[in-house]
C-alpha cells in the first residue's frame, strides 16, 4: 500500500492504444498499462474505427486490473479518475469515458474530463516542471498545431495544419513505399540513410503565418513515385524517405523558430506521436539553442509521445487541483478542440 497522495486512475482510449495508469501527484508513474492494437490494423494500412472499438471493449477492463496491480494501489486508494474524452475515434472514446464513468461512480471518485492533445503536451511534465510561458509544438497523427500557454490548463493555438497533419502524411506515403503501418519510425529510419535528392516543396514555409500543410507534400511525393513506376525508373527509397522527412522537418522548425520570435518563451515543449521522431528531436536539439538560447528544449519521453494513459493522468493532475471535474452526462467529443480549461482564469 502507498501513502495517500494525490493518486489518479487516467484511462486513455482515443485511437488503437488501451491505456489505464496510475499516476501519483500528476508527475510520477505508478504504471502505465498499454495494449496496442497494431497488428490488427496493419492489414488494412490504417486504423479502422470499428475494429479500434471492438479491442478496447475487449482489453480495458484487463487494462484496469493490471494498472492497479502494478501500481500496488487499490481502489480505497484513488483521488480521482481520469479520462480522455476528445479529440478521437468517437466508437473508441466512449470505451475509455464509460468505463471511467463507472468507476468514479461506484467507487465515489470525482471524475475529470481531459482533453487528448493537452495530454499530449503534459508528457513533457514527467521530465521537469512547466515553466511559464511556454510553446508547444504539438506534431501527431491527426493534429499539427503550435500552442502557447501562459500558464496551466490555458492553451492558445496559434499555428495549426489546414489539411493533413504530419504524422498522416507519414502514414500515406508509407503505402507508397511498401512500409507496414505505422509508418514514420521506418521512415525515420530510412531517412537516416539517405540524402535529401528530391527537394520536395516546403509548403507555406514563407508565408506570414504559423499554419502549416503536408497534403501539397504528399502528393508531390506520391507523383514522383508513379512517373517513375511509368517510366520503368528505379529511385532510391532512403532517398525518397530522406526528402519527405526533410521538407517535414524543415518546415515545423522554421515555422516553430519564427513563432518564438513573437511570442518569447522559457521552454519549446515538443510532444505527440511524430515527436517521436529522431530527425525532428536532432534539428530541434540544434537549432534552439543557436536561435533562443535562453529558451530549454523539453521532448515528451520517447515511450510517452503515442497514445498513453500516464499523460493523461498528468494533464487530469492539473484539473483536479482546480475542482474542475465532469458528472455521469460526460459523453465522447470526437472532435474537441482545445479552449480555456473551464473555471480557469483567463
Amino acid at each position: 500500500m502507498v501513502e495517500k497522495q494525490n493518486l489518479i486512475l487516467a484511462f486513455e482510449s482515443s485511437c488503437d492504444e488501451t491505456s489505464v495508469a496510475v499516476v501519483r501527484n500528476g508527475d510520477e508513474i505508478l504504471s502505465n498499462v498499454i495494449a496496442t492494437q497494431i497488428n490488427s490494423h496493419k492489414r488494412f494500412g490504417g486504423v479502422v474505427p470499428e475494429v479500434a472499438s471492438r479491442h478496447h471493449i475487449e482489453q480495458i477492463t484487463i487494462c484496469i486490473e493490471a494498472a492497479l496491480n502494478e501500481a500496488n494501489v487499490t481502489y480505497d486508494d484513488l483521488d480521482a479518475v481520469a479520462v480522455t474524452y476528445g479529440p478521437g475515434l468517437v466508437g473508441a472514446l466512449l470505451v475509455g469515458v464509460n468505463a471511467a464513468k463507472t468507476v468514479a461512480f461506484a467507487h465515489h471518485l470525482p471524475l475529470i474530463p481531459v482533453n487528448h492533445m493537452a495530454g499530449h503536451i503534459y508528457a513533457a511534465r514527467f521530465v521537469k516542471p512547466f515553466e511559464f510561458p511556454l510553446m508547444a509544438l504539438l506534431v501527431s497523427g491527426g493534429h499539427t498545431e503550435l500552442v502557447y500557454m501562459q500558464a496551466d490548463g490555458q492553451f492558445e493555438i496559434i499555428g495549426e495544419t489546414r489539411d493533413d497533419a504530419a504524422g498522416e502524411a507519414y502514414d500515406k506515403i508509407g503505402r507508397v513505399l511498401g512500409v507496414p503501418y505505422p509508418a514514420g519510425k521506418v521512415i525515420d529510419e530510412m531517412a537516416h540513410q539517405g540524402q535529401d535528392t528530391f527537394n520536395f516543396p516546403r509548403a507555406m514555409i514563407d508565408e506570414d503565418n504559423y499554419d502549416f500543410s503536408f497534403s501539397g507534400l504528399k502528393s508531390a511525393f506520391i507523383n514522383t513515385v508513379h512517373h517513375a513506376d511509368q517510366i520503368g525508373a528505379t529511385l532510391d527509397k532512403n532517398d525518397l524517405a530522406a526528402s519527405f522527412q526533410a521538407s517535414v522537418v524543415d518546415v515545423l522548425v522554421s515555422k516553430t523558430l519564427r513563432v518564438l520570435k513573437q511570442y518569447p518563451v522559457k521552454q519549446l515543449v515538443l510532444a505527440g506521436g511524430v515527436a517521436a521522431n529522431q530527425g525532428l528531436r536532432e534539428r530541434l536539439q540544434l537549432e534552439l539553442p543557436k536561435h533562443f538560447p535562453d529558451a530549454e528544449l523539453l521532448l515528451a519521453p520517447l515511450k510517452l509521445c503515442g497514445d498513453n494513459g500516464a499523460m493523461i493522468g498528468a494533464a487530469g493532475y492539473i484539473q483536479y487541483q482546480h475542482q474542475q471535474f465532469g458528472d455521469a452526462s460526460l459523453n465522447a467529443d470526437p472532435s474537441l478542440e482545445f479552449d480555456w480549461m473551464p473555471n480557469m482564469p483567463h
